[in-house]
């Protein structure tokens, strides 16, 4: 009798649990819908997102190749520019004595009044252009071929002789960014000496080129030099 009791009353609680109003149902399929759609506009966007960085890391490596073939471009046509200077002027040379920045120098003077002193420079196998200062100012300067020797005279006092030789002089070649016009081709090298005290004397310089390539001078550099 129990048994048979039991049975319904398990069947019924299963039907009144399992039963679900219209209004819930509708809730339901909405809350459904509304996640299907959710998703579905999620991979929308995710796709959109995917083929958006495509398309840039496209237009970036466009973009990075263009730039190579620009800067390849410039390079060659640097290249040939310099080949063209090259060929022009590897083989030019300006005469002795000749005062190659004398638009910012002046040209050279000489001493002829008493209390004068000289100095001679003796090149080997390089053009070389001097250039004597007295505090820190240029105050002559000359370009020497190769082989040769100039003299400069001047009042006694204390000066500092540069040196800066090489090869093939360019006139148009720009030094110290643009403040002056001309330099050399190739084999370009600078060098100093001491200042030194001159009083009726002569000072001498025989630039004897080394194995290394430097003359017998302390090195310096063109912002120092010109």
């Amino acid at each position: 009798m129990n048994n048979k009791l039991l049975l319904p009353l398990f069947l019924l609680a299963m039907v009144v649990s399992s039963c679900e109003s219209v209004a819930e149902r509708k809730i339901r399929l909405a809350k459904e819908e509304k996640q299907k759609n959710e998703l579905a506009e999620r991979r929308k966007a995710q796709k959109a997102e995917y083929e958006l960085k495509l398309e840039q890391e496209v237009i970036q490596r466009k973009k990075r190749l263009e730039e190579d073939r620009i800067t390849r471009k410039v390079r060659l046509e640097k290249e040939k520019q310099e080949k063209a200077i090259y060929a022009k002027y590897i083989n030019n040379s300006l005469s002795t004595g000749a005062t190659p920045y004398s638009l910012n120098y002046g040209g050279n003077s000489t001493c002829i009044d008493y209390g004068c002193s000289e100095i001679k420079v003796r090149t080997s196998n390089s053009d070389v252009v001097v250039i004597i200062k007295k505090n820190g100012s240029v105050v002559t300067h000359a370009y020497i071929t190769s082989d040769s020797s100039y003299t400069f005279s001047f009042t006694n006092g204390t000066y500092q002789t540069f040196f800066y030789y090489g090869k093939g002089w360019n006139p148009e070649k720009e030094m110290n960014g643009g403040k002056l016009k001309g330099g050399f081709t190739a084999n370009e090298d600078f060098g100093k000496d001491n200042p030194q005290i001159l009083s009726n004397n002569i000072l001498e310089y025989q630039l004897i080129l080394q194995e290394n390539g430097n003359f017998n001078t302390r090195p310096s550099n063109p912002e120092e030099a010109l």
